[in-house]
């Protein structure tokens, strides 16, 4: 499994209601549509023009603040390749995985690579390489894990083992 994309680059603590902003908590319900908000407050032009496979890079406690799955969902539905970050909020990097959105913790690859360069992530190698030359190593994601990641989330994840596609 692999994904290739620019980086969108963000610091740290970035909350769940920057994410996905709060005002639309109870009024855009749409997975689908959920995209269209993501972090309109901290990055307007994000939404509009994040392709799919870009990658979200960012410092510390990404997702930090409420447990809502929103913040991951708005992500997936902009077809995210996946979030580096220092660290993460516990409840959002497992909302992450529930969604099907790949999340990677590399304190050096957030250092070093910077907003709008190209990045090729390997998950089963566990391995970031930049357009610049750069490469960087982490703990492989688990095979089960990219199980659920490939499947799309979760859930179905779930429906494909139970014979329920």
């Amino acid at each position: 499994m692999k994904v290739k994309g620019k980086v969108w680059k963000y610091g740290d603590d970035v909350n769940t209601d920057v994410i996905f902003p709060g005002k639309y908590t109870y009024t855009v319900l749409d997975p689908a549509e959920m995209g269209k908000y993501a972090l309109e407050d901290l990055d307007p032009e994000f939404a509009r023009k994040a392709q799919p496979g870009d990658v979200i890079v960012a410092g510390k406690n990404w997702g930090c603040g409420s447990s809502r799955e929103q913040a991951a969902t708005c992500l997936t539905s902009l077809k995210v390749g996946a979030v580096v970050a220092k660290s993460f909020a516990r409840i959002f990097y497992r909302n992450a995985i529930n969604q099907g959105l790949p999340v990677i913790q590399s304190p050096a690859a957030v250092d070093s690579i910077e907003a709008g360069e190209q990045i090729e992530i390997d998950f089963e190698n566990g391995l970031i390489r930049t357009d610049q030359g750069k490469e960087f190593a982490f703990a492989p994601i688990p095979e089960y894990v990219r199980g659920i990641l490939q499947d799309g989330g979760l859930v179905e994840h779930i429906r494909k083992s139970l014979g329920l596609e």
